[in-house]
């Protein structure tokens, strides 16, 4: 089942934003967020929109492309540090908040991705919300394509690390690349293998 404007409707309000998130697995770069309103809902939405997992490359890319053009849409991000400062959770949701705050029109209402609402927007949380709700679906879209694009550009910075591939999650490649190179300041040091190494590091040394 295709995710579809049910919950926007019954919210009884106009101004409804989507908000998701991206990237509160891996071991570095930002976690990101994106709201999206979708001022019309008659619209006609010629490509697929739906769970952005669900999804090959070239339908997000096609999705993102419909969606910056027709909607308004906000993204931003929290970073490693802030990661490791508020934990991956409240870095998330205070991304969410950042990311809605990006958005050129006040929301009325909020459909979040998950079972929490961040504690300054007004809404309800809505558990695989990406599933049910175009709006957050188109959110997780933004989200994820916008940190997919960081990370790639990170990896021209940092090759050895295949972020462009890995998008940072601790894949078995990834893993090995960290022990053999070690860490720089986009890993988030508060997650268990980085937290582990540089313990270790601090006892060998």
């Amino acid at each position: 089942m295709l995710p579809d404007f049910s919950l926007e409707v019954a919210s009884g309000f106009n101004l409804v934003a989507g908000v998701d998130e991206a990237g509160r697995g891996p071991l570095c770069g930002p976690v990101v967020a994106a709201a999206v309103i979708f001022t019309n809902r008659d619209v006609e939405i010629p490509v697929v929109i739906r769970d952005s997992k669900q999804m090959t490359a070239k339908q997000r890319a096609q999705a993102y492309d419909w969606i910056v053009q027709n909607t308004v849409w906000g993204v931003a991000e929290c970073t490693p540090s802030e990661i490791d400062e508020l934990n991956i959770l409240w870095a998330s949701m205070l991304a969410m908040e950042r990311a809605v705050d990006k958005l050129g029109l006040k929301p009325q209402y909020c459909l979040i991705d998950g079972n929490i609402l961040p504690k300054n927007l007004v809404g309800k949380p809505v558990v695989k919300g990406d599933a049910k709700s175009l709006s957050i679906a188109a959110a997780s879209i933004i989200a994820k394509e916008t940190r997919d694009s960081i990370m790639r550009d990170l990896a021209q910075q940092f090759p050895q690390y295949d972020w462009d591939k890995n998008a940072g999650y601790p894949t078995k490649s990834h893993l090995q690349a960290i022990e053999k190179y070690g860490i720089n300041q986009h890993y988030r040091k508060s997650f268990g293998p980085i937290k582990e190494r540089i313990k270790n590091e601090i006892k060998n040394n």
